[in-house]
C-alpha cells in the first residue's frame, strides 16, 4: 500500500478537478522520491506533466511538435524570432533582458528535429512566475514583426553603400547554421539523418540549411506559428516544491482560457520500411591545407523500434552498452583493433529522440575504400554474438549503468529538473508514457524475466540488426574545394539578385537596414517586464563543511544525504613533474583508467569500472592559489562513484590503478593517442571561443600558460606531435614517460582525498582508504607547488586557422582578483558590457551567434569573445569601444542591480550533495575559503552605479593596457584582416 504523501499537494488524486484540468494518473517515484502528476485540459486539448519533490531549484518548461517540411530552418528562426517581444512584453529581447532581472539558474531554448522546447529553472518563487509571465506571452502571443525575423533569421543587406555595392546575407540563425555546418560531426549527424529517415520531418535540417534559409518567408513563418505553437499542440512540464494548482492557475488564465482546441496536424508517422539495404555517401567541407586521405568517417546505421515502445527501448539501450558501451565491448573493440580508424564514427549509438529510433555504429579518420571492411567487421561482430552467445556479465554491466544513471541526481549539464524534462520529451510528444521512462522498473523486472529463457538477447541483436533491411552503409566524405565552391554559390546567386532589383527594392533594403539599426539603437522601457529586487538575493553563500571524526587529513570526509551513492574525489600535486613531461599530463589522465594494470589488461579493466561503478576518471587541473602570492598549483584530480553495494569494489580498481598502473600495451597505447586526438580535433568548432579565450590569456600568468598547454590548442598541437613521433610503431619512450609521470603523482606524500557519503558508507571506508594509502609509494617529493614552466613574454595577438565557415574572436587583458575591493565591480561590468553593449553590437548588428564578457576571478582575467560570428575586424573593432562605453556611466542604477542579479544567480547555482562536497573539496585545495566568497558577496549587494564607474576609470580608461588579441577563423578570413584597411596585423597560425 502507498503510504508515502505528497506534502506539497495533499489530496490531489486521478480523477480530482483542477480548474479545467483533470488529473489523469497520479504515481510515486521511489527512486527520486518524487510524485508524478498527469493531467489534461479540458477545452483546449494541451497536456501538463508536473513532478513534485522537495527540491527548491523549480523547473518550467513548454514544449511544442514542431515538423519542419524543408530545411529553411523555420523551426529554428521561430524559436528565436518568438523571443524578440509579444503582446504583453512588446521590448526588442525580453528573453535577453530576463536573463538580467532573475536569479535564473537555466534560462533557454531548444530546437530539435521535431520539437522545440522552452524551459527554465530558478529557485526563487517570484522569480518563477516572473519567467512563466514572460515565457509564456513569449510563446503564444509573440508579435513576430518582420524586422525582428530579418535579424533573427536572414535578410538581405549592402556590405558597401559606395558606387558598386554588393548583397550580403545576414541573420544569427543564418551565420549560426554557417557554423554549424562546418563541423564534421554536425554533417554527420544531420546527413545520416537525412539518408536513413527520406520519406519523414527527419530528412529536413529542422535547424535550417544555409543554401535554403534565405527563401524562408516571413508569412510562412507566422503560418507556422499559428499551427505549431498553440496549446493544443503543447506540453507543459513543471517540477520541484512549488504546489502545482498555483502553475495550473496561472497558465490557465494567461493562456489556455484564450483558446479552444484544434487538431494541428503534427503527427510524425513512422518512416516506412526498407526491402533491401542502401549504400550512400555525403560530404562535408575540409581545409585545403589538411590532408584528406585518412578524413572519412564510415558507418553502418538502421531503422529500429517505436519510441513509445519502452521496453523494446529498454532493450535497445542495454544493447547498445553491451556493444559498444566501454573499450571491452565486443563491436567496439573489434572496430579499435582493426586500427582502420582513430575513434567511432559521429553519430555513433542508439538515438531514442524520432519517432522510430537508430542505431549507428562506425569509424572517422579512415580512407575512401575502408567502408565496406567497417560493414564487415560489424556484421562478424553482431553474427557472432547472435550464434555464439553475449558473455552474462557483459549484460549485467549494461544493467548496472543504466540503473546508476538513473538513480544518480546531478545538476550537470543541466539542472535535475531539466534533465528529467529532457529524458520524456520526444517518447511523450509522440503519445509515449513518461510514466514508464521515469519508473524503470516494470520494464525491468520484464527484462530480467525475459533474460532468464533463452537467448533473448541474441534474438533481439538478430531482429534488430541483422534481419533487419532497413539499414545504410554511409560514408562522409571530405571535400576539399566544397568550402570554395560554397562562397562562389552565395555570390553567384547574390550577384543574379542584385541584378533584377528595381530601385524600390534597393530603397527597400536600406531603408529594413536603417530601421533595424534604429530598433537595436533604441533605449527601451524595460520597466514592463517583471523583475527582482536586490532584497530577493539570499545574502548568504552556499558552503559544505567536512565531517571530522574516522579521518584525518589530507583525508576528509563528507557526511552527506547522497541517496545510496558513494563518491570519492582525489588530488595529485602536478607541480614537480619534469617540464618536458607536462605536456603529456592531459593524455596521461585521459589513458590512466583505459589502460589496464600490470594485473589486470585493459579490456577486464573496462569491464569492472562499468560492473561496479559510475565511472572513474583523471583531469588535470591548472589553479590559482588564494594566498599571499597566488602561485599556480597544478594537480591531477582523479574521481570514482559507486553505489553503496560496490565500495569494496570502487576501492579496488582505484587501489590498481594508482598502484599497478602498466602502458606496456603499446597497440592500446597507439590506439588512445589517436583517438585522444580525434577527440581534441573534433572539439575545436564546437569549442571555438573557449579555446580562442585560452589562446589569448595564455601569456598572463604560470596558470593561464599551463591551462593553454593542457586544455587549450597547444595541447592539441602536443598531441599531434606524440602522434607523429609514434606513427612507425615504437611507442617504448613514450610509455617510459608516462610511467615516470605517474611515479611522480601516485605517492603517500603527495595526495589529498575527499571522500562523501552517508554516515554507513564513510565508516565502511575507513578500512579500504587505509589499504589505499598504505600501498602508494612512500618517500616521494610533494608536488602541490609552482610548475617549472616559463611564461613567455609579450601578449599575443594572433589567428588561427581552421575550417570554419565563421570565426571565434577573443581579447583579453589583465585586472584583479578575487578578494580586492574591485572584484565585484569587475564581475559587474562583464555583465553590464554583455547585456548592454556586445549583445546589441556583436549580435544583433553583427549577426554572431554570441557576444560576450568574461572576469575570471581566479585569475584576474577580463575576455570579451564571440561565438559563430561573420566578422573579425568589426568585432575587435567593438570590443575597443568597449572602454568608452563601461567608463561613460551611460547605464542606470537599474541595470546595474540587474548585472548584481545574473552574478548572484552564478554564485547561488545549486548542487546535488556529492558535486556540492567535491567543490568544497577543491577550494579548500586552493585556499578559496567560505568567509572570501562571502565578503565578496556582500561587497556585490552593496555595488552602486558610482562605484562600478570608478572602477570602469581604474581598469578600461588606459587605452595602453596590454591586450592580448586571439582568433580562430578560416585562413582566407585571418588573410582579409592582415590585408584589409584596419592596419591589424594577426601573426597566424594552423590549428
Amino acid at each position: 500500500m502507498q503510504t508515502e504523501q505528497d506534502t506539497n499537494n495533499p489530496g490531489l488524486a486521478a480523477g480530482s478537478r483542477v480548474g479545467g484540468y483533470t488529473v489523469n494518473t497520479v504515481t510515486y517515484l521511489k527512486d527520486i522520491h518524487a510524485w508524478l502528476y498527469q493531467l489534461a485540459h479540458d477545452t483546449s486539448g494541451t497536456r501538463h506533466i508536473h513532478i513534485s519533490n522537495a527540491d527548491r531549484e523549480n523547473t518550467f518548461g513548454v514544449a511544442f511538435k514542431t515538423v519542419p517540411e524543408d530545411s529553411t530552418g523555420v523551426a529554428h528562426i521561430l524559436e528565436h524570432t518568438v523571443l524578440c517581444g509579444s503582446a504583453r512584453f512588446p521590448v526588442r529581447d525580453p528573453f535577453f533582458s530576463m536573463l538580467k532581472r532573475s536569479l535564473s539558474t537555466f534560462m533557454n531554448a531548444f530546437t530539435a528535429s521535431d520539437w522545440t522546447m522552452y524551459p527554465f529553472s530558478t529557485q526563487n518563487r517570484k522569480d518563477f512566475y516572473n519567467l512563466m509571465d514572460v515565457y509564456l506571452d513569449a510563446a503564444f502571443f509573440p508579435n513576430i514583426d518582420e524586422l525582428s525575423f530579418k535579424q533573427e533569421g536572414h535578410r538581405l543587406d549592402f556590405d558597401d553603400d559606395g558606387d558598386d555595392p554588393k548583397l550580403v546575407y545576414k541573420g544569427v540563425v543564418y551565420n549560426e547554421m554557417k557554423g554549424a555546418m562546418s563541423s564534421p560531426d554536425q554533417v554527420m549527424v544531420r546527413s545520416l539523418l537525412n539518408a536513413l529517415y527520406p520519406d519523414t520531418t527527419y530528412r529536413n535540417n529542422s535547424g535550417g540549411d544555409p543554401a535554403e534559409i534565405p527563401t524562408l518567408t516571413h508569412a510562412q513563418l507566422k503560418a507556422f506559428h499559428a499551427r505549431h505553437y498553440h496549446p493544443s499542440n503543447a506540453y507543459f512540464y513543471t517540477y520541484g516544491n512549488l504546489p502545482l494548482a498555483d502553475h495550473l492557475a496561472f497558465i490557465e488564465k494567461r493562456v489556455l482560457a484564450r483558446f479552444t482546441r484544434i487538431d494541428p496536424k503534427t503527427d510524425v508517422p513512422q518512416q516506412p520500411r526498407w526491402t533491401t539495404p542502401r549504400t550512400t555517401t555525403y560530404a562535408y567541407p575540409l581545409d585545403r591545407n589538411e590532408d584528406p586521405i585518412k578524413k572519412y568517417q564510415a558507418c553502418v546505421a538502421w531503422l529500429l523500434t517505436d519510441i513509445r515502445d519502452t521496453f523494446e527501448m529498454l532493450v535497445a539501450a542495454v544493447i547498445e552498452q553491451v556493444l559498444i558501451g566501454n573499450a571491452a565491448s565486443p563491436l567496439r573493440k573489434a572496430l579499435m583493433d582493426s586500427q582502420l580508424g582513430t575513434a567511432l564514427s559521429d553519430g555513433t549509438g542508439f538515438e531514442a529522440e524520432n519517432r522510430d529510433t537508430m542505431f549507428a555504429v562506425g569509424l572517422k579518420d579512415v580512407t575512401e575504400t575502408d567502408a565496406p571492411a567497417i560493414e564487415t567487421i560489424i556484421f562478424d561482430v553482431l553474427k557472432r554474438l547472435a550464434d555464439g552467445g553475449i558473455d552474462p556479465e557483459l549484460v549485467e554491466s549494461a544493467i548496472h549503468q543504466i540503473e546508476f544513471h538513473r538513480k544518480e541526481i546531478t545538476n550537470s549539464p543541466y539542472p535535475y529538473g531539466i534533465k528529467l524534462l529532457i529524458s520524456i520529451t520526444a517518447s511523450w510528444l509522440h503519445g509515449g508514457d513518461p510514466e514508464r521512462i521515469l519508473q524503470l522498473d516494470a520494464d525491468l523486472e520484464r527484462l530480467r524475466q525475459a533474460l532468464s529463457g533463452d537467448r533473448f538477447l541474441e534474438t533481439k541483436i538478430r531482429e534488430y540488426f541483422l534481419d533487419n533491411p532497413h539499414r545504410v552503409r554511409f560514408t562522409l566524405a571530405p571535400d576539399q574545394e566544397m568550402a570554395e565552391k560554397e562562397r562562389q554559390r552565395v555570390e553567384s546567386e547574390l550577384a543574379e539578385r542584385l541584378s533584377r532589383l528595381k530601385e524600390n527594392d534597393r530603397t527597400r533594403i536600406r531603408s529594413d537596414a536603417a530601421a533595424l539599426e534604429k530598433l537595436q539603437e533604441a533605449h527601451e522601457d524595460l520597466t514592463r517586464l517583471p523583475t527582482l529586487e536586490r532584497t530577493d538575493i539570499p545574502p548568504a553563500v552556499a558552503s559544505v563543511a567536512f565531517t571530522p571524526g574516522v579521518f584525518q587529513p589530507p583525508v576528509w570526509a563528507y557526511d552527506q544525504p547522497t541517496s545510496g551513492i558513494f563518491y570519492f574525489t582525489g588530488g595529485l600535486g602536478a607541480g614537480t613533474i619534469d617540464n618536458r613531461l607536462l605536456p603529456l599530463v592531459p593524455f596521461f589522465c585521459y589513458c590512466a583508467s583505459k589502460m589496464g594494470t600490470s594485473a589486470c589488461d585493459y579490456a577486464r579493466m573496462a569491464r569492472r569500472i562499468d560492473l561496479y561503478t559510475g565511472g572513474v576518471g583523471f583531469s588535470a587541473n591548472a589553479r590559482t592559489r588564494f594566498d599571499d602570492n597566488g602561485d599556480c598549483l597544478p594537480f591531477v584530480s582523479f574521481t570514482g562513484k559507486c553505489l553503496n553495494r560496490n565500495l569494496d569494489h570502487l576501492f579496488a580498481i582505484i587501489h590498481e590503478l594508482t598502484t599497478q598502473l602498466d602502458f606496456a600495451d603499446h597497440p592500446r597505447l597507439r590506439q588512445l593517442i589517436l583517438e585522444y586526438r580525434a577527440g581534441l580535433e573534433a572539439a575545436v568548432v564546437h569549442n571555438g571561443h573557449r579555446l580562442a579565450i585560452s589562446l589569448s590569456a595564455r601569456n598572463f600568468s604560470a596558470a593561464n600558460h599551463l591551462q593553454e598547454l593542457w586544455g587549450g590548442v597547444h595541447q592539441l598541437h602536443a598531441i599531434k606531435q606524440v602522434a607523429s613521433e609514434t606513427a612507425e610503431g615504437d611507442l617504448s619512450h613514450l610509455a617510459a614517460d608516462l610511467k615516470a609521470i605517474g611515479r611522480r603523482l601516485f605517492c603517500r606524500d603527495n595526495i589529498e582525498l575527499a571522500l562523501i557519503g552517508e554516515t554507513e558508507m564513510l565508516t565502511h571506508a575507513e578500512t579500504p582508504m587505509g589499504n589505499l594509502t598504505g600501498a602508494l609509494a612512500a618517500g616521494g617529493k610533494p608536488g602541490f607547488v609552482s610548475p617549472p614552466v616559463t611564461v613567455p613574454k609579450g601578449l599575443p595577438t594572433e589567428g588561427w586557422s581552421t575550417s570554419t565557415a565563421v570565426s571565434f574572436v577573443a581579447q583579453t587583458f589583465a585586472t584583479v582578483r578575487l578578494g580586492h575591493p574591485d572584484s565585484p565591480a569587475l564581475a559587474v561590468m562583464a555583465k553590464i558590457l554583455r547585456s548592454l553593449y556586445l549583445h546589441r553590437e556583436i549580435r544583433e548588428k553583427g549577426g554572431a551567434y554570441g557576444g560576450f564578457a568574461l572576469y575570471n576571478a581566479e585569475d584576474g582575467l577580463f575576455s570579451f569573445g564571440s561565438y559563430r560570428d561573420p566578422h573579425i575586424e568589426n568585432t575587435l573593432r567593438v570590443y575597443d569601444g568597449a572602454a568608452d562605453f563601461i567608463c561613460s556611466g551611460d547605464y542606470a542604477e537599474e541595470d546595474v542591480k540587474e548585472a548584481i542579479l545574473q552574478v548572484c544567480s552564478e554564485i547561488d547555482k545549486p548542487d546535488p550533495p556529492g558535486p556540492a562536497s567535491r567543490k568544497a573539496f577543491f577550494r579548500r585545495m586552493i585556499g578559496l575559503s567560505d568567509e572570501t566568497r562571502l565578503a565578496n558577496k556582500q561587497n556585490l549587494l552593496e555595488l552602486d552605479k558610482k562605484t562600478v564607474v570608478a572602477a570602469a576609470e581604474r581598469y578600461f580608461s588606459d587605452r595602453a593596457i596590454p591586450k592580448a588579441v586571439a582568433v580562430i577563423s578560416s585562413r582566407d578570413r585571418l588573410e582579409a584582416v592582415n590585408n584589409g584597411p584596419g592596419n591589424r596585423q594577426l601573426h597566424l597560425h594552423t590549428v
